[in-house]
């Protein structure tokens, strides 16, 4: 694993190889991420990650597989034999079922390839932090698709102030800033935030993030 002072080792895997070129010009730009293997199908990422020291893969969801095997089962595979690293899906999907599997899958990051490319910093950092990064593009859809799994009616048990402190905290302003904004104590924004947690029985920040977008109550909120 990279040290906090060495750059993040990435392979990139992509079966368009204009596309592969692009994503290492663009991650050459950063100082503090570093391409050490690309792959234009499974097997080659296979093979790159048995061969150099890698902490993050930037892969295309759709490329050649081996058999009868698909993406996702090859992603599994790989999340098993690669456990330490992160992985994140850049891809030009747009059907939410499919998103929706690739979180269930625990991938740690998924950006679309609409995304802006500035963001790929920032996914990889979140990525390395265990927490699930989402690109822009890709929440507003699963927001839109309102799954059954989150159209069961449990976003009524909160209340409107409740609502409210998820959306902000959903969009990345902590507990503070949040206070600031709806001009309240940090004390009472803290206790909303928990209530609510407290209400959909969820045990931590990520799941209350991935709560709010598949909830589709950011979509509502600013839509």
């Amino acid at each position: 694993m990279s040290g906090p002072l060495t750059p993040a080792r990435i392979i990139v895997a992509d079966d368009h190889p204009v596309v592969l070129y692009a994503l290492e010009r663009l991650i050459g730009r950063w100082p503090r991420l570093r391409v050490v293997g690309r792959a234009t199908t499974f097997a080659e990422l296979f093979d790159e990650a048995a061969r150099v020291d890698f902490d993050v893969v930037i892969t295309d969801l759709y490329m050649p597989c081996a058999g009868d095997l698909d993406a996702h089962d090859m992603l599994l595979d790989f999340r098993r034999r690669f456990a330490h690293a992160s992985l994140i899906v850049l891809t030009g999907e747009t059907a939410p079922a499919v998103l929706h599997r690739l979180l269930r899958m625990q991938v740690d990051g998924i950006l679309s390839k609409k995304d802006c490319v500035d963001l790929i910093p920032d996914a990889i950092a979140s990525a390395m932090a265990r927490e699930r990064y989402l690109g822009p593009l890709v929440r507003d859809l699963l927001a839109r698709d309102w799954p059954a799994a989150a159209d069961d009616g449990s976003a009524r048990q909160l209340s409107r102030r409740e609502i409210e402190v998820i959306v902000h905290y959903a969009s990345g302003l902590s507990v503070t800033e949040i206070a600031v904004r709806l001009g309240r104590s940090v004390k009472t924004i803290s206790a909303q935030k928990c209530s609510a947690m407290k209400k959909l029985s969820l045990a931590n920040d990520v799941e209350l993030y991935r709560f709010a977008v598949e909830s589709g109550i950011v979509s509502r909120m600013f839509g």
